[in-house]
């Protein structure tokens, strides 16, 4: 049996004129997306609706890099939202990564 690592992300969400508009007729929409996400091999772990600068945050797993790249072109080829991806390490794989290096000095 194979064991795939899966990373985790954070997408950073802009809606255009159009995503604005989309969601307005249609609120289910947003989460229709995470099932798009899930037919690219991407797990939604959390969705966020946020104010600010961004209009939701989302944390997912996926692959690897090439995955979330098709992703977000995907995604952002529509029109409706811009994405800011952001690849997330868990705190202690940091330091000990951060402590790895040190000792090799």
């Amino acid at each position: 049996m194979r064991c795939t690592v899966m990373s985790v992300y954070i997408l950073l969400s802009k809606l255009t004129t159009e995503g604005r508009k989309t969601i307005k007729e249609r609120p289910g929409r947003i989460k229709e997306v995470a099932v798009e996400f899930e037919s690219l091999g991407v797990k939604v772990l959390e969705q966020y609706a946020t104010l600010g600068p961004y209009d939701f945050l989302t944390v997912i797993e996926a692959p690897d890099n090439e995955t979330v790249s098709e992703l977000s072109v995907d995604l952002c080829s529509r029109g409706t939202i811009e994405i800011m991806t952001l690849a997330a390490i868990p705190v202690d794989s940091y330091v000990s990564a951060l402590r790895s290096t040190k000792k090799a000095k």
